[in-house]
């Protein structure tokens, strides 16, 4: 499918926020829209952001109405996901890609969102944005990066690892920088959450990952659950036809104390230390503040000495 860039963001622009996951509060609501004022931008909440429904951000419909009436809304220029959650699969089966495709806009967001992301790209071949959530804690880092891909689009663009995640990695060794397996690669950029895009497996919207370099973080799961996902990607259509493999920053990962188990490190080593593609674990992004925006479908270059991911093409026009 042909690759379909959203138009950049200028300063003063109109960002809509939404909540197509989990439900979220004023407090969340209060935080998200000085983030976006303080990036310099406008915001327009979505009719049903605050309600509730269950652990859901509404009705089923409630959410598809706010994301299509964003989407159509000539005076919004982006849609900003307020947090991740759970629902968004939900979703998928009865978006209106027709109307995303006639207003191609920038969609932003991380978690739960890469069920969004993965179904647009398969069945639109819009360039999302896998980044921060709207109520993130922003750092200078993620805001530069996501800023820069957003509105400054170059011909190539370098994003180095956050020096603040090696840092943490002195006390935190799952912040670490690994090269599990070396070299350089080259391909489309398509993951995200790794628990959402094993779940996508066998369906419609499923990650197309041959050829291309596939990135996947997680949060709060057991290394066995770890090893269960990645078993499931690579049965389904092998990890090893992926250019290259890139592990993010997995918060909470490893085993409790108690528990009789491999590492985090054991656990993916198992599935990455096989490959002969480049395979590495640590980069930044995930459920962290320090994390870098990556454009879902745009081509880029992961390298392993550099501890590098570059952009080889604008993701925005």
């Amino acid at each position: 499918m042909k690759l379909i860039k959203p138009p950049r963001l200028k300063a003063g622009d109109t960002i809509g926020l939404i909540a197509p996951g989990g439900h979220t509060d004023a407090t969340a609501i209060a935080k998200a829209i000085k983030n976006i004022e303080t990036l310099g931008f406008r915001v327009k909440l979505g009719r049903n952001l605050d309600a509730v429904y269950g652990n859901y951000g509404g009705l089923p419909q409630q959410r598809l109405d706010d994301l299509h009436a964003m989407f159509a809304d000539p005076e919004v220029k982006a849609l900003w996901a307020i947090r991740g959650g759970s629902g968004c699969i939900q979703l998928l089966a009865h978006l209106d890609y027709e109307l995303i495709r006639r207003n191609p806009k920038i969609l932003l967001g991380y978690s739960d969102i890469t069920a969004l992301h993965l179904a647009i790209q398969k069945k639109v071949g819009l360039v999302t944005f896998h980044g921060p959530v709207a109520s993130s804690t922003l750092s200078d880092y993620s805001s530069t990066h996501l800023l820069n891909v957003l509105m400054h689009p170059e011909p190539e663009y370098v994003i180095p690892m956050a020096v603040e995640n090696s840092r943490k990695a002195l006390d935190e060794p799952h912040f670490a920088l690994r090269t599990v397996v070396p070299g350089v690669s080259e391909g489309p950029l398509t993951g995200g959450n790794l628990c959402l895009v094993s779940a996508l497996v066998g369906t419609e919207y499923a990650a197309n990952y041959k050829g291309g370099i596939l990135f996947l973080e997680e949060v709060n799961e057991a290394p066995y659950r770890i090893d269960r996902m990645l078993m499931q990607l690579h049965l389904n259509q092998g990890l090893q036809h992926a250019s290259g493999v890139m592990l993010g920053i997995c918060e909470n990962c490893g085993p409790q104390d108690s528990d009789i188990s491999l590492t985090l490190d054991e656990t993916t080593d198992q599935h990455l230390k096989p490959l002969k593609a480049p395979a590495v674990t640590g980069y930044s992004f995930g459920h962290i503040r320090h994390q870098f925006t990556l454009p879902m479908g745009i081509r880029a270059r992961l390298d392993t000495l550099r501890q590098t991911l570059t952009l080889l093409e604008p993701a925005v026009i």
